[in-house]
C-alpha cells in the first residue's frame, strides 16, 4: 500500500507553526514554519511547512527568497499568485520594519548613516537602481526617490531629473546612491563621470551634492571618501 502523504491536518496542534508561535514566541521557529504562516495552506498532496521547506530549498537560501520575483515564486509547483502576493508582502514588512528604525527625518552625519538606511533596501536588488536622498539644511532625509533602474551593470539617469526632483521638494542638498547587482560596490568610471555631472549641476542650481554612495551586499564606498568628487 502506498504510504500517505501527511497534511497539516493530521499534525497535532502543539506541532502546528501558528500554534507553536502562540505558546512558543516566533523566534522559536524555523525559517521555513514561518514561511508556512505567510502561506497560510499548502497543497492537496503537502502540508504549508513541506510547501515552505522546498521554497526554501528551491531558492537555495532565505536571502535567495528574499531576491525571487513574483514570476520566479509562481513557477515553484503549489506557488500560485495569492501566495506569491503573501510572501512578497512579508518580505517587503521586512524590509520596512528594517528601516523604520530610523524615524520618520533620520540625519546623515557620514555616508555610513546613508548607507546603513538604504543598504537593505537596495543590495538585493538585481538591476541598478538611482536613488537620491534629499536633505533640508538640518542634513535631516525629507524625501528619498528611485530616479532610475538601469540594467544589470548601467544606471541611466539625467542631472535634470535629479535637481528636478530636488527643488519640487525644497531640498538644500542631495546624496546619491545606486546599487551594483554584482555586489562589488567598487566604482565604475561611468558612476565617476555621472558624479562629476551631477556637481556641476548642483552648483549651477545652489543644491550640493554632499555624496554618491554604491551599494554592494553588504558593502558600499563612498565617493566622497575616496576623494573621486
Amino acid at each position: 500500500m502506498e504510504a500517505r502523504q501527511y497534511v497539516l491536518r493530521d499534525v497535532p496542534d502543539e506541532e502546528r507553526p501558528r500554534e507553536r508561535l502562540m505558546t512558543v514566541g516566533a523566534e522559536a521557529l524555523s525559517h521555513a514554519e514561518l514561511i508556512a504562516i505567510l502561506l497560510r495552506t499548502g497543497t492537496k498532496s503537502e502540508s504549508a511547512v513541506l510547501l515552505a521547506s522546498r521554497i526554501l530549498k528551491e531558492s537555495g537560501s532565505l536571502l535567495g527568497l528574499v531576491d525571487m520575483s513574483m514570476e520566479e515564486l509562481t513557477s515553484i509547483r503549489g506557488v500560485g499568485p495569492v501566495k506569491a502576493v503573501q510572501l512578497r508582502a512579508g518580505i517587503e514588512l521586512g524590509r520596512r520594519l528594517a528601516r523604520s528604525r530610523h524615524g520618520e527625518m533620520p540625519a546623515i552625519r557620514k555616508p555610513a548613516d546613508a548607507a546603513e538606511l538604504m543598504m537593505e533596501e537596495l543590495r538585493y536588488l538585481k538591476k541598478e537602481h538611482f536613488v537620491c536622498l534629499f536633505l533640508n539644511t538640518k542634513n535631516q532625509v525629507i524625501a528619498k526617490e528611485t530616479l532610475s533602474v538601469g540594467t544589470l551593470n548601467a544606471s541611466l539617469v539625467h542631472p535634470r531629473e535629479v535637481f528636478r526632483a530636488a527643488i519640487k521638494c525644497s531640498s538644500a542638498s542631495i546624496i546619491c546612491l545606486h546599487n551594483h547587482p554584482s555586489g562589488d560596490p567598487t566604482p565604475s568610471p561611468e558612476d565617476i563621470a555621472l558624479t562629476k555631472r551631477l556637481q556641476e549641476a548642483g552648483e549651477l542650481v545652489g543644491i550640493d551634492v554632499l555624496d554618491h554612495l554604491v551599494i554592494g551586499d553588504n558593502r558600499f564606498i563612498s565617493l566622497k571618501e575616496q576623494g573621486l568628487m
